[in-house]
């Protein structure tokens, strides 16, 4: 009996024992913090014990790669919604570039006016329920689509009048109407560079500012049969101050600058058809006519002029061939310089000049012969 007393109190002290070893292993596998050293001074607080990552760990936060169910299914239709809005504006956006591209203002609104204007519905006494129902629907369900297309509508009308007031000239009128007493007059449009003039830069002298050969007997002569206007593509603070100078006596009835021209192409081109004249009456003379101007059946093309060439006459063999013109009157003057097409102009109306004279002195020999 004492003997097995004694082998009971042997296995409950080997398990108490054990017990220990088992828990003193667990607690020594937390971080201890170091000892403070005896050197340092008693009044010296510790630093904090760092927090316990096991409680810590059973309290609030999941251990990482559970997977929360919950949050990933509350989560779907904000995703889906936030999608669905990214392909929406998406769509709108290709839509409305698709349709800047390939349709003007006028045609959208044509081609939107039935959509916009069913959103206006009304009920009608003679209908029955189901259609008045039916419209209800069909007018509620297409009121955000037809507000869509008004906003696109009304942002592309802005745009277009910002960018049309670069891109035209700045009036549909850029003279003013001609007296009655002077309908019969032609306009003589003139360039600036290259035509009357020519500006170059050098490092030596700068910007320096040279007048064509001839150009004051020009104006002089012709400003007795033509309305004379000089129209350039330089900014109004270079023309007005140059023409000043150029023509003191006033030859020049008006001159017209950067903003009367039409901007295309990344190129600003006259635009004869604004000068609120006759356009069988116009005359343009440039030395770049026909790649400057929008209307080449009314352009007399000159040799452009540089300032080594001194002894140029090119504005004074003109003379004759417009002086002719103003004095015959065509009333349309663009089959005329058709005729001239691929010409020197004052060379071939030389020529025909003596054709002429040649034909009218044969016949007037004739005359003379048969009088015998």
């Amino acid at each position: 009996m004492s003997s097995a007393i004694l082998r009971f109190r042997l296995a409950s002290v080997f398990l108490n024992h054990r017990r220990r070893l088992l828990s003193s292993n667990v607690v020594s596998g937390a971080p201890k913090e170091p000892l403070a050293p005896s050197s340092a001074p008693t009044g010296t607080p510790l630093p904090p014990p760092p927090p316990n990552t096991s409680t810590t760990a059973t309290a609030g936060t999941e251990p990482p790669g559970v997977f929360n169910a919950g949050t990933t299914s509350s989560n779907k239709p904000w995703r889906f919604f936030k999608y669905g809005l990214v392909g929406a504006l998406a769509g709108a956006s290709a839509t409305a570039g698709y349709a800047s591209y390939a349709y003007t203002l006028d045609e959208i609104d044509e081609k939107t006016r039935a959509l916009r204007s069913s959103v206006d519905f009304s009920l009608k006494e003679d209908a029955s329920t189901f259609d008045n129902v039916k419209g209800l629907l069909h007018s509620a369900a297409i009121i955000v689509p037809a507000k869509a297309v008004e906003l696109y509508l009304d942002t592309r009308r802005l745009i277009e009048e910002q960018v049309q007031s670069f891109t035209e000239p700045y009036s549909e009128k850029l003279l003013p109407d001609l007296h009655p007493a002077e309908r019969h007059v032609f306009t003589l449009v003139l360039d600036l560079q290259e035509t009357l003039i020519h500006y170059d830069w050098t490092r030596e002298k700068g910007w320096q500012t040279l007048k064509r050969p001839g150009v004051d007997a020009f104006l002089e002569h012709l400003a007795q049969f033509y309305e004379i206007v000089v129209y350039s593509d330089e900014q109004s603070m270079f023309v007005d101050p140059v023409v000043e100078r150029l023509d003191p006596k006033h030859c020049i009835r008006y001159r017209l600058s950067k903003g009367a021209t039409k901007y295309q192409n990344g190129k600003h081109y006259r635009d004869l058809s604004k000068l609120n004249r006759d356009p069988g009456k116009i005359l343009y003379l440039s030395g770049h006519a026909l790649e400057g101007c929008l209307q080449p059946e009314n352009c007399v093309p000159v040799k452009p002029w540089k300032q080594h060439d001194a002894n140029d006459t090119a504005l004074l063999d003109f003379i004759p061939f417009l002086e002719f013109v103003a004095r015959t009157s065509p009333p349309d003057i663009r089959p005329v310089l058709a005729s001239y097409q691929g010409c020197d102009i004052p060379t071939e109306f030389i020529r025909r000049s003596k054709d002429y004279q040649r034909r009218m002195q044969e016949q007037k020999q004739q005359g003379r012969f048969w009088r015998r």
